[in-house]
């Protein structure tokens, strides 16, 4: 007790002033749209001096960032931070930093600039793979600006329903554009990963071995659910032949949870792996799904593209893999998967690339008479927060044609292509890599861009 006293009398000596010092400091951070200067939910990325990000009281928090309804308050001690606000990907990053001082209150305001607004082009956003809190998901939407999101509630090892009451109707809408369905779930074990939507309630599968059942006893199950959505999570697991074998699959993710906002997952985990010295970190693993996946559209499977961001186990944000679909004016929670099952899609997790072929979206189905050519002109819109240097027009595996941004960037075409073989062919974009594909005979048309 003696040793304490001194400390006792230092801390009972210090004036008022000198105590709150060491206190933290109230900030108040507000964003607002730069157009319109109304308040605009957002995520915020905020660091101190040492790079530890900053929670934001009870708003929800992951990993490094938190998002809030447009205004934060935070308690802060004296030092230099910095932030980085981000909306989705229609939305230019605003970034900036600040010094708290002593005990000062203090406010921050940032402008975002929305890039463009994809919904007046009928193109509606989804994640396809959200592991976060029910009760957090409409803000995490709205500043994410996004509009479908099934919430994983159930896994292997874990169901949040046991013991409860299921939800009379587990889809619910808000802001009147946006949808949340709150009966997803996963089975990831030894073979891979299969996502379920659309289910009503959850699969019994808590009790499942990593090898036994089989998948596809719950795949089976799944079936039994009116309008059930099956999605291969990645394309390089074990069991994927398999899957897609069954019939039973409805997409396959490109732009998939190794696909982070600030690294890339190199390694296949438990999957089958590539060859590292052909497809060399740290794009190795983007191009091998990318590969699987010509393998797949080369066995005449039309499995559009999905896309998820597994936030809530892994870092991303809510989100930032995402798969747009074509539906026009004309968008409901059920038309939204109609419009994904006929391929009217891009997904990405950057770049906003918009397709027309001949005038026609992503999922159309081209068709000409026997042994005549098939001519096509492709009319891509661009937007981008990050630098492009060239899109390809990939041609039955092959580049047939590499188009410097700045000479697309003059014309808004990629030029034309013409098949000899093809009977018709269905295209619709990736991650990153977007491509047109045929179905067979073959004739395979592809194209992308690259960073």
């Amino acid at each position: 007790m003696a040793w304490t006293l001194p400390i006792l009398a230092f801390w009972l000596t210090m004036s008022p002033a000198t105590r709150d010092q060491d206190g933290p400091s109230k900030v108040e951070i507000s964003i607002v749209d730069k157009k319109t200067s109304k308040l605009v939910p957002c995520r915020i990325h905020l660091k101190d001096n040492a790079g530890k990000p900053q929670r934001a009281g009870t708003l929800p928090f992951w990993y490094d960032h938190f998002v809030c309804p447009g205004t934060a308050q935070l308690e802060l001690r004296a030092g230099e931070y910095t932030y980085e606000v981000e909306r989705g990907l229609e939305y230019a990053m605003a970034t900036g930093s600040f010094t708290v001082k002593g005990s000062d209150q203090m406010k921050v305001h940032v402008e975002l600039d929305r890039l463009l607004d994809l919904t007046k082009e009928g193109w509606w956003s989804g994640d396809l793979h959200i592991h976060r809190p029910v009760a957090d998901i409409e803000l995490l939407m709205r500043a994410e600006d996004l509009h479908v999101a099934p919430v994983i509630t159930w896994w292997n090892n874990r169901n949040e329903w046991a013991g409860k009451a299921l939800p009379e109707n587990p889809l619910i809408q808000f802001d009147h554009d946006r949808y949340y369905q709150v009966m997803a779930g996963e089975d990831e074990r030894e073979g891979g990963a299969l996502l379920y939507f659309n289910v009503h309630q959850p699969l019994a599968i808590t009790g499942a071995s990593r090898e036994y059942p089989s998948p596809l006893k719950f795949v089976q199950e799944a079936r039994r659910h009116k309008n059930v959505w099956i999605d291969v999570e990645k394309p390089f697991w074990w069991d994927v032949p398999v899957w897609l074998a069954s019939g039973e699959v409805n997409s396959i993710g490109l732009a998939n949870n190794h696909m982070c906002r600030d690294k890339q997952y190199e390694s296949e985990a438990w999957g089958k792996p590539r060859d590292a010295k052909r497809l060399p970190p740290p794009l190795g693993n983007g191009f091998w799904t990318q590969e699987i996946y010509y393998h797949v559209l080369n066995c005449g499977l039309r499995i559009p593209p999905s896309a998820g961001t597994a936030s809530g186990v892994l870092p991303n944000p809510v989100g930032y893999n995402r798969v747009y679909v074509q539906l026009g004016d004309d968008f409901s929670w059920d038309k939204w998967w109609d419009g994904l099952r006929a391929g009217r899609v891009f997904v990405t997790n950057g770049p906003l690339l918009r397709v027309l072929v001949n005038g026609q979206h992503p999922g159309h189905v081209f068709s000409g008479p026997k042994d005549k050519a098939v001519e096509l002109d492709v009319k891509v819109s661009l937007t981008s927060r990050d630098p492009i240097r060239f899109l390809e027009i990939i041609k039955n595996g092959q580049v047939e044609r590499k188009v410097p941004y700045e000479d697309w960037s003059k014309t808004g075409t990629l030029g034309g292509s013409v098949f000899k073989r093809a009977v018709g062919f269905w295209f619709g974009p990736s991650p990153k890599i977007q491509r047109l594909f045929a179905s067979p005979p073959r004739d395979r048309f592809t194209w992308k861009w690259e960073m």
